[in-house]
């Protein structure tokens, strides 16, 4: 992806979550344990990538030997749950097959944080960057003006508060 010159800001309309999801490997040898969990975020992936309906905004993908995992920009928490919960998505059977093959006997852990992110209560901002993270999600706009602060994206000042002018 080809950089934006100068700086730009996210701006999303409406409340969204941000969701993180992951694993973590704590038996490398036992792959018949952990390679079933790892393989389940691609499915679901693709199958929320078809659907925007669904609520899915955008989702990045982190690699680590033992723990790889996501982060998520939701429309909103009711999308995520009920997709989390759907008998129709690929969600829930994945669930169920962890659950049965790993349950708690500590070969394969699983984790996510969930945070529910109100209208306006968040700022941004990229430089020389392509879009990236709630920029994806989002809208990009330029980080001029009022905005040119963190404080000012946030509406906590008239965006003068910003030491480095650019």
């Amino acid at each position: 992806m080809k950089p934006i010159p100068g700086r730009m800001m996210a701006q999303i309309e409406g409340d969204f979550v941000i969701f993180l999801i992951g694993m973590r490997v704590h038996k490398l040898w036992k792959v018949w344990k952990w390679l079933p969990v790892f393989s389940a975020m691609p499915r679901m992936l693709a199958e929320l990538g078809k659907d925007p309906e669904l609520g899915l905004l955008h989702s990045k993908t982190f690699f680590s030997l033992r723990s790889p995992y996501l982060v998520q920009y939701w429309r909103s928490f009711e999308h995520l749950h009920a997709y989390s919960v759907s008998r129709e998505h690929a969600h829930l059977p994945a669930w169920k097959a962890f659950n049965k093959a790993v349950g708690s006997n500590g070969d394969v852990g699983i984790w996510h944080e969930t945070y529910l992110v109100p209208d306006g209560a968040y700022e941004s901002v990229y430089g020389n960057m392509p879009a990236y993270g709630l920029g994806l999600a989002g809208d990009l706009q330029p980080a001029k003006g009022a905005r040119q602060s963190a404080k000012g994206r946030l509406k906590r000042s008239d965006g003068a508060d910003q030491p480095v002018t650019v």
